[in-house]
């Protein structure tokens, strides 16, 4: 018996279009496809998932009234050093930051985690950088 390890890891390029989209919900599938769950060929400990391009990342939506309570923090390590930023404030500052932040909440916290997430790019208009990829369009939701 001999365990099989995939060996040729090919990562395809998608394209996600996040208007009107949920920022949960579509974090879930971003980061299905980062580690490569919709492969037949996946394997945990292996990074064989796609990259993923994600536009309109301005226009995503969220439920309740996570808009106004939901609260960003970092801390500096300083005291005094925390920071905090309303959802509001942060998705129209910086709207690739609250799509990012939500998929590594969903990503291994380890090596491997912040490999896959260097092949997120998001991007707050409808426009990207990456047409010479070939991306293939994904539905969400």
């Amino acid at each position: 018996m001999k365990t099989y390890f995939e060996k040729d890891l090919d990562h395809d390029w998608v394209v996600i279009d996040a208007e009107g989209q949920t920022v949960g919900r579509l974090a879930t599938q971003i980061a299905q496809v980062l580690r490569g769950k919709h492969k037949p060929t996946f394997s945990p400990h292996q990074g064989g998932g796609d990259f993923v391009v994600v536009v309109n990342a301005e226009k995503v939506v969220f439920t309740g009234a996570k808009l106004d309570q939901k609260i960003y923090t970092r801390y500096s390590g300083y005291q005094g050093g925390l920071k905090k930023i309303s959802a509001r404030d942060m998705l129209a500052k910086h709207p690739d930051r609250v799509i990012r932040r939500a998929v590594w909440g969903m990503l291994p916290k380890h090596r491997l985690g912040r490999r896959l997430l260097r092949r997120l790019k998001v991007y707050a208009g409808a426009t990207h950088p990456h047409q010479a990829q070939q991306p293939r369009p994904l539905e969400v939701g």
